[in-house]
């Protein structure tokens, strides 16, 4: 039955990634960008002032300061989409497939933009006067109750998309490799991990951005040094390795049966999973920014995007090239990322080094990840019953340590792409709204 259910599961995944979803993202993204006239990316130093707290007032309104907003949104995303799902997109795309992952992200750049100022334009209050939002809130606040339905869909997917699945999978299988266990100790994982991760997401979100704040510049820094030092190592073929990718995102001979079609398909999933843009999870944390100003933090979110999949996603995608581990093994995800560290560095270094890696960048999404949950649950029945998502959430952590990649792959994809649905289509509906408050933003600031 679970093999049907898997067989079931792959077949939608893979047609729901077929050429219409990819032109809802790329052509919606394509459509934000050129719609904007480019205008937010002229404000990148003051999204950076913004996340410094320059412009942070103590009595707005929200729970998160813009820092702890994008870093709980960066945690959720820099996070194992970072380090194996470059890894699973190299694998089944061939290196070209890196060059679409970064188009992708510049496009979600806009993306996120629009998205993430709607979030915060469009928020709801619950009972106890706590901050509600998200893309359903969006569609019902902003497009009106006839739009309910579409929000239904967003949030139904939602409770699917934002399960555990692939992060605990991947640092189960991480654990397993380096320690060299038995794969029945991956049930024995999964518990410790529930138990570790029910610590702080039982805390609510206020819990989840201190820590995620704290942990999101440790990682990132740390995975920075670790890469520079192997791509130093390695800096004679680095040159050839971005020759190799962009001259492959064309070509798509690395791709299985040397279609380009595939190849794109492949680089836009993985960056989806890897920067969420036009997904609609990060609009759910930044819409819970303290801030009066939907611009600002659309601007704050923007910056998503560009830290993740063109910094991180391109330092892992060098790593793996450069050492040449992709042609010489049959591994996927996590596996071969951990056969790139451990072909440079010495001593075993590379099994250390991943291991605390993979710890904090997964921990840091499943913190973030449950908050989403809770959030889509809230809207399904009432917000003070979203909090019982949790156990929900933390049940299928242990579960998921032992379902397959391929399963867990296809099951976050399915979801995403149901997600994206009600995200980009409601964001292309209001962008003129978030056009004209843009222009009052600018021009206030100018002056």
């Amino acid at each position: 039955m679970f093999d049907t259910l898997e067989g079931l599961i792959a077949s939608f995944s893979s047609w729901v990634w077929d050429w219409p979803l990819l032109v809802l993202l790329i052509g919606g993204g394509l459509f934000f960008l050129i719609y904007s006239q480019f205008t937010p990316f002229f404000y990148f130093k003051h999204a950076v002032n913004v996340l410094r707290g320059k412009y942070d007032t103590i009595d707005a309104p929200g729970q998160l300061s813009h820092f702890q907003a994008l870093s709980s949104a960066i945690a959720a995303t820099v996070g194992m989409g970072n380090i194996s799902g470059v890894a699973v997109a190299i694998v089944m795309g061939g290196p070209g497939a890196v060059f679409w992952m970064w188009i992708s992200a510049i496009i979600g750049m806009a993306t996120k933009f629009y998205t993430c100022s709607l979030a915060v334009m469009y928020r709801s209050r619950g009972d106890n006067g706590t901050l509600l939002s998200g893309p359903m809130y969006v569609i019902t606040q902003g497009l009106g109750r006839n739009w309910k339905p579409l929000a239904v869909l967003f949030a139904l997917a939602g409770l699917v998309g934002t399960l555990p699945a692939f992060t605990t999978n991947q640092l189960t299988q991480t654990l397993v490799d380096v320690l060299d266990l038995n794969e029945e100790f991956k049930w024995y994982i999964g518990i410790a991990l529930a138990v570790i991760a029910s610590i702080v997401i039982l805390g609510g979100i206020k819990r989840i951005g201190i820590v995620a704040s704290r942990l999101v510049p440790f990682m990132v820094v740390l995975y920075f040094v670790t890469v520079i030092t192997v791509l130093v190592v390695q800096i004679k073929v680095v040159p050839e390795m971005f020759m190799l990718i962009f001259s492959d995102a064309f070509s798509g001979e690395a791709a299985a049966g040397g279609a380009l079609g595939y190849l794109i398909k492949t680089g836009v999933k993985r960056a989806a999973f890897s920067n969420e843009a036009g997904i609609g999870t990060a609009p759910m944390m930044h819409g819970n920014a303290k801030t009066s100003e939907p611009i600002r933090e659309g601007l704050v979110a923007m910056l998503g995007p560009a830290i993740d999949t063109l910094l991180v996603c391109t330092l892992t995608a060098l790593t793996i090239l450069s050492t040449g581990v992709w042609q010489q093994t049959d591994d996927n995800g996590i596996s071969l990322t951990l056969q790139a560290f451990n072909s440079v560095l010495p001593f075993g270094l590379g099994d250390i080094v991943v291991v605390i890696m993979v710890l904090v960048f997964a921990f840091s999404t499943l913190f973030s990840y449950s908050y989403y949950g809770t959030t889509c649950l809230g809207f399904l029945t009432k917000p003070k019953y979203g909090k019982y998502y949790n156990y929900i959430y933390i049940l299928s952590i242990i579960i998921a340590a032992v379902v397959k990649i391929d399963f867990a792959i296809n099951l976050i994809d399915s979801a995403f792409a149901i997600m994206a649905i009600p995200t980009v289509f409601s964001g292309l509906l209001l962008a003129p709204k978030v056009n004209a408050r843009a222009k009052i933003y600018f021009n206030a600031l100018k002056k």
